[in-house]
């Protein structure tokens, strides 16, 4: 019988660079939020990726960048957590925000990596560099961001992806599954993430918000599964609220007439049916709660430290 293998493998990264959609990737289904806005994902993800006889775990952190608010701070320190223990690090970098567009390179992204590269490599932390977004960057410049990263930081490997399209993800798997150390699995080889349901319903929810809202609402948003009752016919009763900042703020998320929660939840109650793979009837609510960042039993909810 072959020795079983199993890796605990951290992906870290600025906000937006894609470690959600390379982690969903490497899976095989959605197991983190991905939209176009930074900061989707808030606390530990973990996804498992089976590649013959080895499983990868796979911790999804929070985007690193300079934090302002008590939020910010803790999903800063969840992300630098998620490090302790890991046998891989995998940095992911958003090739096409280094490159020098029209607008010129994003200078929060260029940032934000070269402060992550440093960190890691002050404390001597070999890791992966993954450069993600390839196919939108010509190539002298990709050589040049990454001949740049590579001086500055500690890489043992060089990826270049495209996660969305799946290209080249499936060398780093590769990668990551011929170094993973003998060990005992530690999840079951079915279970692709170690979120409970309720998790995943409401990230679901979050990510439709963030995507139908675009830059109408800021981040002052979040999603909580209220109840989950199970029906006789299979199918599950799902309320939700939604929480915002002020009252304008709600307004904006319910639409004229209720048309954009309803969108929402019609966006939502699809891809939990293909995410849990029976019938859900979903029930939105959205509710104003001008402190609900600073309430310590959210942090402790979503696995974030509250004095971080």
């Amino acid at each position: 019988m072959t020795e079983q293998r199993c890796a605990v493998v951290a992906v870290l990264g600025a906000p937006n660079a894609g470690k959600s959609t390379l982690v969903n990737t490497l899976v095989g289904s959605k197991v983190a939020a991905v939209t176009q806005k930074v900061q989707t994902t808030r606390a530990l993800v973990r996804g498992i990726a089976m590649r013959d006889e080895v499983q990868l775990v796979l911790i999804d952190t929070p985007g690193v960048f300079a934090p302002k608010r008590r939020l910010d701070r803790a999903m800063v320190a969840a992300a630098w957590s998620a490090l302790e223990g890991a046998d891989a690090i995998v940095h992911v970098v958003d090739a096409a925000a280094h490159a020098s567009g029209e607008k010129g390179a994003d200078a929060h992204a260029v940032s934000d990596t070269a402060s992550i590269a440093a960190k890691l490599k002050q404390m001597e932390l070999a890791s992966i560099l993954v450069l993600n977004k390839v196919d939108a960057v010509a190539r002298p410049q990709l050589l040049e961001i990454t001949t740049k990263l590579v001086e500055a930081g500690l890489y043992t490997d060089v990826f270049m992806i495209a996660a969305r399209k799946g290209d080249g993800v499936d060398d780093i798997a590769r990668t990551l599954a011929e170094r993973a150390p003998e060990g005992p699995w530690l999840f079951p080889e079915d279970q692709t993430m170690d979120a409970p349901e309720r998790v995943l319903a409401a990230e679901i929810t979050r990510e439709k918000a963030f995507l139908r809202l675009h830059e109408e609402l800021p981040y002052e948003l979040m999603v909580e599964t209220e109840t989950w009752e199970e029906r006789k016919d299979g199918s599950a009763k799902i309320e939700q609220t939604i929480f915002v900042s002020r009252e304008s703020q709600r307004k904006i998320a319910i639409g004229a007439k209720g048309a954009t929660i309803k969108t929402i939840g019609e966006l939502a109650r699809k891809e939990m049916e293909e995410a849990f793979g029976r019938r859900i009837h979903l029930f939105l609510h959205v509710k104003v709660d001008e402190n609900w960042t600073e309430q310590r039993a959210l942090y402790k909810r979503l696995g974030l430290d509250f004095e971080a």
